[in-house]
């Protein structure tokens, strides 16, 4: 019996199966797919988070460096820039906030690195059933094998086998205009940005979306009605004459992929029955507008993926695999509700509410109160868990950095990265003093470590009491568990590891 069999060799499901892998887990990989195929750009912009996830995994590099690394997003009015808004970004951040990349080209670093861990994918085998016990989980494949499984997870898609198996509800609804999603090849003097575009005269009426992509490669997005037939915008030239009007009439290009769909804002009633998880799309799939797609999905890899491992080791119990539910699937209604205020004001429902977006469209041009209510998409920030149980209490110092949130990263004294040092293990941070030896977890004392952990008293003139030594333990995923007195660090990684009694 393997240890994790994971359906679905998307993005998610290849970086969980890498992940489980790094972490000791024996992975068996499935797709129904006969083989893996480059379909055009798919998701594109991968957060920086999503980054250091694949940095754990050993690709995080090769995807920086192969995409396009962007800064500003820039919001119109037809021609006329409402208003931009450049990412925080410092010196000292190993990976820019969002690169632009083909989802296609990730999955095939991804299957590269996954070959290398020693995880292949079985493909053309497709679940048509699932089957749990006490000990675990059996997969019943279309060609009449099974699988048997100490767990196993789905990450196979909106349309998930494993979902249906399981008899999960997938409640939602999907709105009825349709998006016409191209990747175009041309040499263009356009910036490195992200271009969203309300009501432009080269698509009135409705948006439109511009991406950079790698060698001269661009995205270029469309909403559109619901009855547009992608074949016949190419047939009848109609697509020919949408990208001339963003491009230019005399511009070479290659259209290099085209698709038109119904974005969705749907969520599983539950991420785990039993030994059965769902992760990715399988488990919620919100509209694209803010990236929050593909890079949700990630972090829902990484969630689970040590938490998997350390009950297989042992050392984590059971109620540890809920915390996975509790912290992904509210991460999910964030995205969810975030989404959903994008979809509200992109595509506004009755007469009322397109009046008065249009209202706020025309008021934006000239008035600050009217642009800062125009919402063309918030970008996908990394969730922060502190409303789980498995985390501890905030520090009483509003300036130190709070339990539930992704660690902050620190330039070390030998100058390694903080975060080089994670995603293997539990980290114990002590900025000064002594700290308990635990088994298993890396115990770091540096001086660098007081700039974030140990901040110094605002002002000299009046200095703070010098503060009790405060330690800090930091999660595999990279998440902070918990904060308190280095001697505390025991109880703490009870708790992270689900075996302390917490109300």
């Amino acid at each position: 019996m393997t240890g994790v069999a994971v359906v679905g060799a998307g993005p998610v499901g290849l970086t969980l199966a890498g992940r489980l892998a790094q972490h000791g887990v024996e992975v068996a990989l499935f797709d129904a797919a006969p083989g893996h195929v480059g379909e055009g750009s798919k998701a594109l912009c991968m957060q920086r988070e999503t980054l250091e996830i694949w940095d754990r995994l050993g690709i995080g590099e090769r995807v920086a460096e192969r995409g396009i690394q962007w800064h500003v997003g820039r919001t119109y009015f037809r021609e006329r820039e409402l208003f931009s808004i450049t990412l925080p970004a410092t010196t000292d951040d190993h990976f820019p906030p969002f690169v632009n990349i083909s989802q296609t080209e990730v999955e095939a670093m991804l299957l590269a690195r996954l070959a290398e861990l020693g995880v292949t994918v079985q493909w053309g085998r497709r679940v048509v059933g699932v089957e749990q016990d006490g000990e675990g989980v059996t997969l019943a494949f279309e060609d009449g094998s099974h699988q048997r499984a100490a767990y196993a997870v789905g990450t196979d898609g909106a349309h998930s086998g494993v979902r249906h198996a399981i008899g999960l509800s997938f409640d939602g609804y999907s709105f009825d205009d349709r998006f016409l999603i191209t990747d175009v090849r041309a040499r263009l003097p356009f910036p490195r940005e992200r271009r969203f575009f309300f009501d432009p005269p080269w698509n009135p009426g409705r948006q439109m979306l511009i991406h950079p992509q790698p060698d001269d490669g661009w995205r270029i997005d469309w909403q559109v009605p619901a009855e547009t037939d992608p074949d016949a915008e190419v047939a009848s030239g109609r697509l020919d004459a949408r990208i001339r009007a963003v491009i230019g009439p005399d511009v070479p290009y290659e259209l290099v992929w085209m698709t038109a769909y119904r974005f969705s804002q749907r969520l599983a009633d539950r991420f785990r029955v039993g030994r059965v998880f769902l992760a990715g799309d399988a488990a919620h799939v919100f509209s694209p507008f803010g990236a929050r797609g593909l890079n949700s999905g990630a972090a829902d890899a990484e969630n689970l993926a040590w938490k998997l491992a350390a009950v297989l080791r042992g050392e984590g119990s059971d109620a540890l695999l809920d915390s996975y539910d509790a912290e992904r699937r509210t991460a999910a209604r964030e995205n969810l509700a975030v989404t959903e205020a994008t979809m509200r004001f992109m595509v506004p429902h009755g007469p009322l509410r397109r009046a008065w977006r249009e209202v706020i469209l025309r008021l934006s041009e000239h008035v600050a109160w009217a642009r800062r209510r125009v919402n063309s998409g918030r970008l996908a920030q990394p969730a922060t868990y502190a409303a789980s149980r498995f985390v501890g209490e905030p520090a009483a110092d509003p300036r130190l950095p709070r339990p539930g949130s992704v660690l902050v990263d620190v330039r070390l004294s030998d100058g390694r990265r903080l975060r080089e040092l994670t995603g293997r293990g539990f980290v114990a941070l002590v900025p000064r003093g002594a700290a308990p030896a635990l088994p298993g977890v890396t115990v770091l004392t540096d001086p660098a470590l007081a700039r974030p952990y140990a901040p110094a008293p605002e002002s000299e003139s009046d200095p703070e009491p010098e503060p009790e030594p405060r330690a800090w333990l930091i999660r595999p995923d990279a998440h902070i568990a918990a904060t308190g007195r280095p001697e505390e660090l025991p109880v703490m990684l009870a708790r992270a590891l689900g075996r302390a009694r917490v109300a």
